[in-house]
């Protein structure tokens, strides 16, 4: 059976399908109550940087990351993503974290995946496989704030910095492509 062969009924009968409502919480302003700013994330980014068509010079791809992180981030299910690291970091810094002690989530035990699995998520969330390949390469690496965050934070900025990054080098090099192809036909 696939999901599509699901007949779909609709049980919330007034249930919105947009937003609606005044945003009060952007993500971006709690990201920079926990410390962490956008020109944090682009430096982050930028320190396992690797030239690419469309990108040759670091300072082109940090404007292309820096446009790639405003779209992800205008999408509010992967806000909530994020903010659910945020919530999952302050309850485990106060030891209220369910079934762990504040001493295991501050050694941040290599049993415990939940964190990698939602830094995961991110990265996938944004850009699939290639935004978890980028992932894996920036949980490896933890460049500069990411070597600074908490066991939860580290996965959780990684997820969105390797998802953004994929975004970037994709659509850097499908846009140098298409200009070499323009002036190959003129």
């Amino acid at each position: 059976m696939k999901l599509s062969d699901i007949e779909s009924k609709n049980l919330k009968k007034d249930q919105a399908e947009e937003l609606e409502g005044e945003i009060t919480h952007d993500i971006i302003e709690i990201l920079e109550n926990e410390g962490i700013t956008v020109n944090m994330l682009a430096d982050s980014a930028m320190e396992l940087y690797a030239p690419h068509p469309g990108i040759e010079t670091r300072e082109l791809a940090q404007a292309r990351f820096l446009e790639e992180l405003d779209i992800a981030l205008s999408d509010p299910n992967l806000c909530m993503l994020v903010y659910s690291g945020i919530l999952l970091e302050r309850e485990g810094k106060a030891g209220t974290l369910p079934n762990i002690s504040k001493s295991s989530y501050e050694r941040d035990l290599t049993f415990l995946i939940a964190d990698e699995v939602l830094g995961m998520s991110i990265a996938n969330y944004i850009s699939g496989d290639k935004g978890t390949f980028e992932f894996v390469r920036f949980d490896k690496k933890k460049p500069g704030l990411l070597s600074t965050l908490g066991p939860f934070m580290d996965d959780v900025i990684g997820g969105l910095i390797g998802g953004v990054s994929a975004n970037m080098y994709t659509r850097a090099m499908a846009e140098a492509a298409r200009s070499a192809s323009r002036k190959s036909e003129n």
